[in-house]
């Protein structure tokens, strides 16, 4: 914490306090990830139609993913979304503050 009287905690501080990091923290990932696919689409001039018949999905199934605030895809559907582009996934865990 800061020593001056005049700087309140941070913003992550009170996300914290409020119960939201977390949460936030996913939507933050999901929309990355979502903009990363979307960007390696448009780089491989792929249609979501086409994109969802090399992902073996439907278009819908293509749109929960691109969607930035859709958090419940299955890290299969990011995978096949990865390959399909000619992409690979890389998760880590990190140790929690």
């Amino acid at each position: 914490m800061n020593n001056n009287p005049y700087i309140g905690s941070s913003f992550d501080d009170f996300l914290k306090e409020e119960g939201l990091l977390e949460e936030i923290n996913l939507i933050a990932v999901k929309r990355v990830i979502a903009w990363q696919i979307e960007q390696a689409m448009e780089q491989k001039n792929l249609t979501k139609t086409e994109m969802a018949a090399q992902m073996q999905t439907s278009k819908s199934s293509l749109d929960r993913l691109l969607d930035p605030e859709d958090v419940s895809v299955t890290l299969e559907t990011i995978e096949r979304a990865a390959r399909a582009v000619g992409k690979r996934v890389h998760f880590e865990l990190v140790d929690a503050e």
